[in-house]
């Protein structure tokens, strides 16, 4: 069987084949994947495969079904279809709902296309652990790592002050003096959340100049790229080092509200916030509040609480806040989704371990 995967992106957005050519050891490498602890065939409820669920936006599931003839694929194209079709299905891809997984009496593994897991958590069968999940960690850190430089430079270049002023038509060069412009080299960045994410946007940050400070949970231990790596209650400590903070952290128990009231008086005065992650982790109130005191200089926000941000929201009129609508993960990375999706449903016919389960536990 080759393991170069040549097929269709599924997604949410995606409405037309996506053509993938993605070396799956490459990828596993690349990206730092890693084997869930216990084979699939080990798994309760297991059995040779005989059904799967899939999502499919394209031609998806002609090609499974191409490559793997002994197992009877379902394209599903909505929520509705596949609780329709789940009854008797050993796995869906692409769905996570109550509806879905409660119609599906012989699930054994559920694969999501997005990093974020909460919202399949929120289930009771996947958060017990009685279903296994998986999902696309790691797979967009790329381009959400590009985003959210972009996102920083955009801001402390005025770029984002500049756009705002094009419609008056003023070739107005005093917004450069009015709002601080500088240059990162040399300046602090603090990645909370040393996970894919962070990675690819600390390493694209350092090539610029920047001394790199992160936070995560497990270890002190990170890439050479990064300078300090502190454990997550030291949090308020590096913030209060940092020029630019971006949030690259899973939304838990643990992390929702983190950026309240309380970490942005710890931060350093005129910090850049940046949110790549998920908007439930900030307090929105207390943001507003801090742009405009000024202890924020400014913020590039691609997730929002509530989303979407409502048209009203003081949010939008700021002229030091940049709002992508939750896009940082488009780009090249959709190759990569699907080839993990295909080397995932190839790994459970086989009863092999999966690679990016989810941990109920933690939350990611």
């Amino acid at each position: 069987m080759s393991r170069t995967l040549l097929f269709c992106l599924i997604a949410a957005a995606a409405v037309a084949p996506v053509r993938a050519d993605v070396a799956i050891d490459r990828l596993i490498e690349d990206a730092g994947l890693s084997e869930g602890p216990v084979a699939s065939r080990d798994l309760p409820g297991w059995k040779p495969p005989q059904k799967l669920v899939v999502r499919d936006a394209g031609n998806l599931v002609e090609s499974l079904q191409a490559e793997f003839p002994g197992v009877r694929f379902v394209a599903a194209p909505t929520p509705a279809d596949a609780a329709a079709e789940a009854h008797d299905a050993d796995a869906i891809v692409g769905y996570c709902n109550e509806e879905v997984v409660a119609a599906a009496d012989k699930l054994v593994w559920v694969q999501i296309f997005s990093a974020g897991a909460e919202h399949c958590l929120a289930v009771d069968a996947i958060a017990s652990g009685a279903v296994l999940l998986t999902n696309m960690q790691k797979m967009a850190s790329p381009v959400i790592g590009e985003h959210a430089v972009a996102m920083m430079l955009s801001l402390t270049r005025g770029l984002t002050q500049q756009a705002k002023a094009m419609p008056e038509g003023a070739w107005n060069r005093s917004i450069g003096d009015e709002i601080g412009m500088m240059s990162v080299d040399g300046k602090t960045l603090l990645v909370v959340g040393l996970g894919g994410i962070g990675k690819a946007a600390a390493r694209r940050a350092a090539a610029l100049g920047m001394r790199v400070i992160a936070t995560r949970n497990s270890s002190r231990s990170g890439p050479d790229y990064v300078d300090y790596v502190g454990l997550s209650d030291e949090l308020p400590e590096l913030a209060a080092e940092a020029d630019v903070i971006i949030n690259a952290l899973p939304l838990t128990p643990e992390t929702d509200g983190l950026f309240d009231k309380a970490f942005f008086d710890a931060a350093k005065p005129g910090v850049f916030f940046i949110n790549v992650a998920r908007g439930a982790s900030v307090v929105t109130d207390d943001l507003v509040a801090a742009l405009r005191d000024g202890r924020v200089a400014g913020a590039g926000l691609d997730v929002t609480d509530p989303e979407p941000l409502p048209a009203d929201h003081p949010l939008w009129r700021m002229p030091n806040v940049i709002i992508t609508p939750h896009i940082a993960w488009y780009g090249n990375n959709r190759e990569r989704q699907v080839a993990l999706a295909q080397e995932n449903i190839r790994r459970f016919i086989a009863g092999d371990p999966l690679l990016n389960i989810v941990d109920p536990a933690k939350g990611y």
